[in-house]
């Protein structure tokens, strides 16, 4: 067995063999699901977080992949995020994956930290063995997908006192510290118990979030309702890690506290919803994440046509 650590960035050969590892374990256990893009995969291991630190590691060839991102804001210098940890079906039960983990535990261990997180699909053999390692369920949630082949609802109008607008790729500078405060609405969100710790939004922060997905070859779009007076009362974000496939993930969606009961929640998810349709014709579906105990939010996106895809969790482990 080998395992070796891998450049950083990866060349194209590893990063081919990289996708070829994940096309393999996404048509064993999410047959259902689109297969990995090569600008989605190649962006997120080329380019880190502002705020992180990558660690890759491939087993037997390509036969298993391993991705650990390194926090490195000060607030979260203590925990650390499993992006990936995936063996082949035809590679299994001969220890890659523990020895993948093995490495992973030695670099969180190297660099002082104390827990670690990672985000597992319920019911299949990542839950199984993520609990074979003593990790811990600290946030149910689940996928839920919007087929956009479907009728969709009716663009609506938004609330008397209120304006709609979008912005494509990096909001505009006066509107960044607006977006930037309606971002920290986001702290009342369920979180659970995970370990990390929410960083103040500010607008430079806001820009390094949306510049991260243009660096990694993908769009993204923020539709908000906003004020007269300049405020940011609630808004939405869709982003297509690969412009021209057929799938979008839906990001943060937010009202702030002050502005809730106007129905901005399904306003600005209309709008963006009217907003995609024309500007990507490829789109087919739009998939997001909510926490269980974000009742609010799952009755908003049950209204718009998103359905239960399956059950994931935020799992952790304190080392």
């Amino acid at each position: 067995m080998t395992i070796r650590a891998l450049s950083l960035p990866p060349t194209d050969t590893e990063i081919d063999d990289w996708i070829a590892a994940l096309a393999a374990v996404q048509a064993a256990d999410l047959p259902q699901g689109p297969p990995p893009a090569r600008t989605e995969v190649a962006g997120r291991l080329r380019v880190t977080p502002a705020r992180g630190r990558a660690a890759l590691w491939t087993a037997d060839g390509g036969a298993g992949v391993a991705a650990l991102l390194l926090f490195t804001d000060e607030a979260n210098a203590h925990t650390a995020f499993l992006d990936v940890l995936a063996v082949s079906p035809d590679a299994r039960r001969r220890g890659l994956g523990r020895a993948l983990w093995e490495q992973v535990r030695a670099e969180l261990l190297a660099h002082g930290r104390t827990s670690v997180s990672t985000l597992v699909d319920l019911g299949g053999p990542g839950q199984a063995f993520a609990e074979s390692l003593g990790f811990e369920n600290v946030l149910p949630m689940a996928w839920y997908e919007q087929d956009l082949t479907r009728q969709q609802p009716a663009a609506g109008t938004v609330a008397p006192g209120y304006e709609l607008r979008a912005w494509h790729g990096l909001v505009p500078d006066d509107w960044a510290a607006p977006l930037a405060t309606a971002h920290g609405a986001m702290e009342d969100a369920p979180m659970g118990d995970i370990d990390e710790k929410i960083e103040p939004w500010t607008p430079q922060r806001l820009h390094a979030a949306h510049r991260l997905v243009l660096d990694r070859g993908g769009e993204i779009t923020t539709a908000a309702a906003v004020t007269p007076r300049g405020e940011v009362a609630a808004y939405t974000e869709l982003v297509l890690p690969d412009p021209s496939g057929p799938r979008a993930l839906q990001y943060d969606t937010v009202v702030a506290p002050a502005h809730r009961g106007h129905g901005l929640g399904r306003a600005v998810k209309l709008h963006m919803l009217e907003l995609a349709r024309h500007r990507y014709p490829a789109l087919r579906r739009i998939a997001t994440t909510v926490a269980d105990e974000n009742t609010p939010m799952r009755a908003v996106n049950e209204s718009l046509g998103y359905r239960l895809d399956r059950p994931a969790a935020y799992y952790q482990l304190s080392l």
